[in-house]
């Protein structure tokens, strides 16, 4: 079983990310036309290089480099992945980009990929729902005002802004929905820790168990995250969107159709304890949500 440090600082920062990522939309369904002429990605082989792979790929060097921003091309790791740009994405030197959207992309993680902020991204596709991106959808991309200036915003925001989020009046349907493990205890509830960031709810239990649908929904997100372990993302009537994080197996895939009480994934185990731990996050049209207004 892999085990999984999630405490402190760093447990946050993680916490933080996710939020943001389902702040500002859904995972791009494969409901749109497929990415063709080479967009994609690709992963580093050893002996790899920049040059090498564009010449493979054949993409010139410049627009590799430009559609890797973050990429060191002296410090190629094998296994690190590469986005190829298909011939109808474009990334001028003063930007915006044209991207073309890819499976599991959110607003938020292409605007971190190219450094850009968040918001400028969402008003800059004032006609797309970036709860409903689907694979191939052409979107821009202003580039700068990332996540440096983000920082100092929210470092500098007024003791009243650590107020939880207010929703808005939930459907009817999202009522008495059961909790997603049988057998658990609250370990954090959902509210803002003492640095005002917004984390979502825990949940522990003492042996191993598995995470369920708490309601009907569709498998919009079914995969990996970066330290977040196996992540599970439904949608639900309504506008409705749970997250269930920090798993160490899937038991769904991707498109799936789910019933309340189907099992989704078996949780992770906490490095250095013996208790087993559930990320649990809920959104209403990309609003965070109390739990308790939702479980009976």
């Amino acid at each position: 079983m892999v085990e999984r440090k999630v405490a402190g600082k760093r447990r946050g920062a993680l916490l933080l990310l996710l939020g943001l990522i389902l702040l500002l939309g859904g995972c791009a369904s494969g409901g749109g036309a497929s990415i063709s002429n080479g967009g994609g990605w690709v992963t580093v082989q050893r002996g790899d290089t920049l040059g090498k792979i564009a010449d493979q790929a054949g993409i010139p060097l410049l627009r590799l480099q430009r559609f890797n921003p973050g990429v060191d091309s002296r410090q190629l790791a094998i296994g690190q992945r590469l986005m190829l740009p298909s011939r109808q994405e474009r990334a001028p030197g003063g930007g915006p980009y044209r991207y073309q959207v890819r499976r599991g992309d959110s607003l938020y993680s292409i605007a971190r990929y190219f450094g850009a902020d968040p918001q400028r991204v969402q008003a800059a596709n004032t006609g797309i729902d970036p709860s409903r991106l689907a694979v191939g959808q052409l979107i821009q991309v202003p580039i700068g005002g990332g996540s440096s200036s983000g920082g100092s915003r929210a470092a500098s925001a007024p003791a009243a802004s650590r107020s939880l989020p207010d929703p808005g009046p939930l459907p009817a349907s999202a009522r008495q929905w059961q909790w997603p493990l049988a057998n658990y205890a609250v370990e954090r509830r959902f509210g803002r820790d003492a640095h005002g960031t917004l984390q979502p709810m825990m949940l522990s239990t003492p042996s191993p168990a598995v995470a369920k649908a708490t309601a009907p929904g569709k498998v919009r997100f079914a995969s990996g995250m970066r330290q977040l372990g196996q992540v599970v993302i439904l949608h639900h009537a309504d506008n409705m969107q749970s997250v269930y994080a920090f798993c160490d197996k899937l038991r769904v895939s991707e498109g799936d159709s789910v019933s309340s009480g189907a099992p989704l994934c078996d949780i992770g185990q906490e490095s250095g304890s013996s208790r087993y731990h559930l990320l649990f996050d809920l959104r209403h049209g990309g609003k965070p949500v109390d739990p308790a207004r939702v479980l009976r």
